[in-house]
């Protein structure tokens, strides 16, 4: 018996015989497993500062730390120490206290050293002040309890006559500095769609696809900064951090193009050509060493709506699917992203990582490692660790791609990837392309025996046992027997109106040959014959004879 499938098949092995890619949805999550043993340039660097720091390293109070920034600077202003401590404390302090809370114990700082008459200790306070607005003016940009702080210590300044420290910690110039990173646009459930469809696919080489797709990640990728992986670890969430939603976006909107762009074609061997060109585009992603669009791009072949389409795979030859398959074990979320993560280390120059496996790496540090430690103390290895992975993400950027975009290519690249279209949606037209019923021939030479193209009123009760209700009307001539376009159009009918209602058929049967003895769950009778002795519901396991 061959009854229909559920509205939504369950991701599944591809029929291109390779393991599924990763989703690229990249909600981070705390790893499982440890991270690779081999040193990454964040854990090198993070050991040479260790070095540098002495015996802070192990671990200092809070108090001694924000002293040991203030003491890093000379009464001319000028740093006379390493600014590594400066960096660390200023990006990762809000791990363990907000900026106003740390502005405040400055704030107390200040007030000491004017009751104790330390005017140079004042200066050194209000030069250090001056280096967090100009170094991370951003901060005094998005954080309004840091603001009203720093106007309440404006205040106790200019009420002491200081009028050098007003200047040193004057923050009007922040408001002059370019904001360039936009909010990302929230799109409304009732927002009308527009459908589009590329016409770039068609007319690009896949070459130029693949340095455009680059040239619009990295764009994404360089706007993401310090302080939003900062932000990201706070809150644990990429919600409402605008720059890292729209790598998001990006990276969900070429997975679903992707998808799209095959399920377009009308025919299976035009699906075929759009999957191989994608292919393409996928080995030259890997040639420039762009890996988030890379999983991206993998990540919608191996959707379950593509990797559904039998007939568009019988016309994808054997040395793309071996391609597919080296992909894909190349993404593999196995070992913790193991083959990833040496292929990635291996690189050189130019690169864009996966992103959501290094905000897992992030997070798994964030999560293993305390903020303080037994004594008390500020767990400063824990800063630095985060510090340096961050700073590692953070330096790709200085590094350009290595091709030059049309920019005009660009802007169309970009509304194109703006499709608007849901996960049904998308299942729906991969079932439109390649319905589950168009096998239905082959379950009605099953019931007909006597192969004279009809069957009997008890045997089609048998297949529509399999149905809740009755889905149009049988035996419309009366004679007794139902006929092969009678079936077929009672499958078709009955495809559209569960697909409609989101309902799946009771068995989703696939033929299958039983090593062992197995009887019929429908007619208990025994399943005879070699291979191919009868069906087997992929669900629930219940048999069927032939």
């Amino acid at each position: 018996m061959g009854t229909l499938g559920k509205a939504r098949e369950a991701p599944r092995k591809p029929a291109h015989g390779c393991r599924p890619a990763p989703k690229p949805r990249l909600e981070a999550k705390p790893a499982s497993s440890p991270l690779p043993s081999q040193p990454s340039l964040a854990q090198v660097t993070q050991f040479r500062m260790m070095v540098s720091l002495g015996h802070l390293a192990k671990g200092a109070s809070l108090d001694d730390l924000i002293d040991n920034c203030i003491q890093s600077f000379d009464t001319d202003g000028n740093l006379c120490r390493s600014n590594q401590l400066l960096q660390v404390m200023l990006t990762m302090h809000r791990i363990i206290i907000s900026s106003a809370e740390l502005l405040q114990k400055v704030i107390t700082l200040y007030k000491d050293a004017l009751a104790k008459n330390s005017p140079g200790l004042c200066l050194k306070i209000c030069y250090f002040v001056r280096y967090w607005i100009t170094e991370f003016w951003t901060m005094f940009k998005m954080d309004a309890n840091l603001t009203n702080t720093m106007e309440e210590f404006q205040e106790l300044v200019k009420d002491n006559g200081e009028e050098l420290h007003c200047r040193l910690i004057d923050t009007s110039q922040i408001n002059a500095r370019d904001w360039s990173r936009k909010l990302t646009q929230r799109i409304k459930s009732n927002t009308s769609k527009k459908r589009k469809v590329s016409l770039l696919f068609d007319h690009l080489e896949p070459e130029e696809l693949s340095e455009h797709l680059t040239y619009l990640e990295f764009k994404s990728f360089r706007r993401i900064a310090f302080s939003d992986y900062q932000n990201y670890l706070v809150n644990s969430s990429v919600k409402e951090n605008p720059t890292m939603e729209r790598s998001i976006a990006l990276c969900n909107g070429i997975s679903q193009w992707v998808q799209l762009m095959v399920l377009s074609r009308p025919t299976p061997q035009l699906r075929a050509e759009v999957f191989i060109k994608f292919i393409q585009v996928a080995q030259k992603l890997h040639q420039l060493q762009n890996f988030n669009t890379l999983m991206a791009v993998i990540g919608g072949l191996c959707h379950s709506s593509i990797s559904r389409l039998k007939e568009t795979s019988s016309h994808v030859p054997h040395e793309i699917n071996k391609v597919l398959s080296e992909m894909t074990e190349l993404l593999s979320s196995c070992r913790n992203y193991d083959n990833y993560r040496r292929a990635y280390g291996e690189c050189t120059h130019f690169k864009i990582p996966i992103l959501g496996v290094h905000l897992k790496d992030l997070i798994s540090l964030y999560e293993a490692m305390p903020d303080y430690l037994e004594d008390g103390k500020v767990n400063v290895h824990k800063l630095l660790a985060l510090y340096n992975h961050i700073n590692e993400l953070v330096r790709l950027q200085e590094v350009a791609p290595p091709l030059d975009a049309n920019k005009d290519l660009v802007h169309l690249l970009t509304l194109s990837l703006d499709l608007y279209y849901t996960e049904d949606e998308i299942y729906e037209l991969s079932y439109a392309r390649e319905p589950r019923n168009h096998r239905a021939p082959s379950v009605f030479k099953n019931y007909d025996h006597d192969q004279d193209g009809y069957i009997s009123q008890e045997e089609f009760e048998k297949i529509a046992a399999s149905f809740p209700f009755s889905f149009c009307v049988m035996d419309k001539d009366r004679e007794g027997l139902i006929s092969r376009d009678e079936i077929t159009a009672y499958f078709m009918r009955a495809s559209s109106i569960y697909s409609k209602l989101g309902l799946g058929f009771p068995h989703n049967f696939q033929e299958t040959t039983y090593l062992k003895p197995t009887f019929c769950d429908n007619c208990a009778g025994f399943l005879w014959g070699v291979i191919k002795q009868g069906y087997r519901c992929k669900g629930n396991k219940y048999f069927e004879s032939r």
